[in-house]
């Protein structure tokens, strides 16, 4: 498609502060930008390096980069933070301090005039912000329609008897069930706080705006598209997978931010290995695990026998290492790599060696698993990732749980290292193993059909802009 016809339009992506959220939004500028849109990128100075090194490696591509004054914007020092979403202690904060963007934000949106703003869902204020100015808002929630969909049915439901006690999602296709636990802030409760509000806005700030972008394809969950656009009457586009937009392996190692090892030597290490014989374990930017957790993982992993790559998350809380089993590193010399720090996923996942991976069931991984055709073992964190695993293991079947119930930070009873073994071994070894590959495998294909020219996603994401476009003349 000519650049030249969609020249004069404009975009904001305004993107949360953490990784899961930028990289996803810089991905959707990327295509949007191939499309001839030219796509602004809003950040703050900290994010602003991290940013400019995902664009940087996009061919031919120019996205513009606006940072916010935020000393001037008064975001609480220390919470903004490149690395992770913000640690427990400084979310409150962070939310609250992310307010005082809008000021900022708007000078922009008065200097700059664009014709549409794609906002994070952390930022609801947004939606009136861009109102002000005649400026559609669209939503990104970097999550998929099933979750979309079981938020808006929970919106306001309280009919739950007790935290554990599963229930029926209402008003949702399938008999899917949960427990308030899982639901979490998602639930309408007694209990007011930051996060629960945010929610409650958000919702009702998605209510106002022009639609929603999602970062999925219909031919994965169509039944949850058309419930979530069709019943719940929502506007939407899905636009997905975004991470298809990375065509090199430059820009597929370096996504996000260096890889702390060298991808040409992750992948010969890969190469040494038969098809489908390694498992994958990556629980993300944000989850973080204590160490009794990681020393089971490391035994579950050495007990199932199976060939790994472990990425672990560097932190200060595991300098030490004194996780790590004693002699663990030694017997598994040949047979395991543990990454400290940030792996080139994409082209891990990508590798025919890899077998299945073992996923925090962000939406992000869970989505580069599916593109990818690999099958997961799954062990959500926190949030929307437990609705996520129900869409794995109950409606896609391309996965197994290892265990988890509930949010890793009320987790008393860990995940033991038997039910590690258990479940990698499960998504490995056997006739149910291979009907998992063969089903992510096919998935994998229509993921791909869907990005190019003629397929679901390709044409959302045109008749998106040509509807962008008409609105702004």
């Amino acid at each position: 498609m000519g650049s030249s016809e969609y020249h004069p339009l404009h975009i904001f992506f305004f993107p949360m502060m953490a990784p899961g959220h930028m990289i996803p939004t810089i991905d959707m500028a990327k295509l949007f930008a191939e499309k001839g849109v030219k796509a602004t990128v809003i950040t703050t100075p900290l994010n602003a390096a991290f940013i400019s090194n995902v664009i940087g490696k996009a061919n031919g591509i120019h996205i513009q980069t606006i940072e916010f004054p935020c000393a001037q914007a008064g975001l609480p020092h220390g919470c903004e933070n490149a690395d992770s979403i913000p640690s427990p202690d400084m979310l409150q904060p962070f939310l609250l301090g992310t307010r005082l963007l809008q000021e900022p934000f708007e000078q922009l949106l008065l200097n700059q005039r664009p014709h549409c703003v794609v906002a994070d869902m952390f930022f609801p204020w947004t939606t009136d912000s861009a109102a002000k100015f005649g400026i559609p808002r669209l939503v990104f929630h970097g999550t998929s329609f099933f979750s979309l969909c079981v938020l808006a049915c929970l919106g306001h439901y309280d009919d739950v008897s007790s935290d554990s006690d599963s229930f029926v999602i209402p008003n949702f296709p399938g008999e899917i069930r949960i427990t308030r636990m899982q639901a979490g802030s998602l639930l309408k409760s007694n209990d007011i706080t930051v996060v629960s509000k945010l929610v409650e806005e958000a919702r009702e700030s998605d209510l106002r705006s022009y639609g929603v972008v999602v970062n999925s394809f219909y031919e994965l969950e169509k039944v949850y598209a058309d419930h979530y656009r069709k019943v719940l009457g929502r506007k939407a586009w899905h636009v997905g997978p975004l991470s298809l937009c990375n065509r090199n392996s430059q820009e597929k190692a370096n996504r996000g931010k260096e890889a702390s090892i060298d991808e040409r030597e992750c992948l010969k290490w890969l190469d040494t290995k038969k098809p489908d014989s390694v498992v994958y374990v990556c629980f993300g930017s944000m989850a973080k695990l204590c160490d009794s957790q990681l020393r089971a993982i490391a035994t579950g992993l050495e007990a199932s026998g199976q060939d790994f790559i472990w990425v672990v998350k560097k932190n200060k809380q595991h300098d030490g290492e004194e996780w790590v089993p004693d002699g663990f590193e030694k017997r598994m010399e040949g047979k395991g790599l543990i990454i400290r720090g940030w792996a080139p996923q994409l082209l891990i996942l990508e590798h025919e060696a890899i077998g299945a991976c073992v996923t925090h069931c962000g939406w992000n991984s869970t989505l580069e698993a599916v593109t990818a055709g690999v099958p997961m073992v799954t062990w959500p964190i926190a949030a929307e990732q437990f609705f996520n695993e129900k869409l794995v293991i109950e409606v896609l079947q391309i996965g197994v749980p290892v265990g988890s119930k509930i949010p890793v930070e009320l987790q008393g009873d860990i995940i033991s290292w038997e039910s590690v073994e258990k479940a990698v071994n499960r998504v490995m070894k056997g006739e149910e193993a291979t009907q998992m590959r063969n089903k992510a495998k096919v998935f994998s294909q229509l993921a791909k059909g869907a990005m190019q020219e003629g397929g679901s996603s390709y044409s959302d994401l045109n008749a998106l802009i040509q509807e962008l476009s008409l609105l702004s003349h």
